[in-house]
């Protein structure tokens, strides 16, 4: 029998409550408190609890309940860190703050600034502070974009010598020059890699990019960029340069299980690659809310996905 812990991964829940809570029920999870529990599995929350859904502050509350009673784990997402560089400000400054209140920023943050007064916004954030960019459990790793070894020790030994994302941390971390900028990047967003010049691809947002992120569990070497992207974007089917690929590491094939979300996948769940899954299935898009159902093995299997939503 196994004896491993045995942990339901769950991706972007990004606002929607109703699906977050029919999800924990199709998966034998029961209300408790504020939160919910189940008498032998655990949650692990992939990040992007916030942003775009109608429901984000009892999300937070569920999320939040289950893990300060020991019924989940969570790491950051790319959007709670977002939150929390466009609430901090730059030191000794009235409106400089780390994250831009753009236009651009503003319209992807509305739906948590709508929905949250400004002592449950505050709250949130403080919460964010405490989350961890990754989590190395018995037998899985999870993080919210990937899972790149330096890059992680880089973010943790910033912590430690500056604290948990604060001003000085984020002075470094949105410093374009910095390990700690490429770090956060990596983790929390996706390792990407730069399209010839002339050439971009136009978001799920309807941005212009001019990089698309990147298997960064299998190598790029031999590959068209449409061959290595990640995603659903619609990306030029030109070969990589090989001297593009230099310096990016690749999850090794023998490493333990890991799993990510961030990537607004669609279609039916499945394993990226052996030891490789991403539970985020596009939700906020009208897509599903999934979870893997992770028992010990060390090979992922496509069977063990559970989702509310459209296939």
């Amino acid at each position: 029998m196994n004896s491993s812990p045995c942990y339901d991964i769950i991706g972007d829940i990004h606002g929607h409550a109703e699906e977050l809570k029919a999800l924990l029920a199709l998966l034998g999870y029961q209300r408790h408190g504020r939160g919910f529990r189940h008498s032998d599995r655990t949650v692990v929350f992939a990040g992007d609890f916030v942003d775009r859904g109608p429901a984000i502050g009892e999300v937070i509350a569920i999320a939040r309940a289950m893990v300060d009673a020991g019924d989940a784990l969570a790491v950051m997402g790319n959007h709670e860190y977002n939150a929390i560089a466009f609430h901090t400000r730059r030191p000794s400054t009235q409106d400089d703050w780390f994250r831009v209140h753009s236009a651009k920023n503003l319209k992807q943050h509305q739906a948590t600034l709508d929905q949250l007064s400004p002592n449950e916004l505050a709250d949130a954030i403080a919460w964010f502070r405490t989350l961890p960019a990754a989590i190395e459990l018995e037998g899985i790793r999870v993080a919210h974009a990937s899972w790149q070894f330096k890059h992680i020790d880089c973010i943790n030994e910033a912590i430690k010598i500056m604290g948990r994302f604060t001003p000085d941390f984020l002075a470094v971390s949105e410093d374009r020059r910095s390990n700690l900028y490429t770090a956060i990047e990596n983790i929390l967003k996706g390792p990407e890699l730069k399209l010839p010049a002339g050439q971009c691809v136009v978001d799920k947002e309807g941005h212009s990019r001019t990089s698309v992120r990147i298997k960064w569990y299998e190598s790029g070497e031999r590959r068209t960029y449409r061959e290595h992207h990640l995603g659903n974007d619609d990306v030029p089917e030109m070969p990589i340069p090989a001297d593009d690929l230099s310096g990016l590491d690749v999850y090794p094939h023998e490493a333990v299980p890991v799993f990510v979300g961030h990537y607004w996948l669609t279609g039916p769940p499945t394993p990226l690659a052996a030891n490789v899954a991403c539970t985020d299935y596009s939700v906020a898009k009208g897509g599903k809310l999934v979870a893997y159902r992770w028992d010990g093995e060390t090979e992922l299997l496509a069977e063990k996905f559970e989702w509310v939503g459209k296939v």
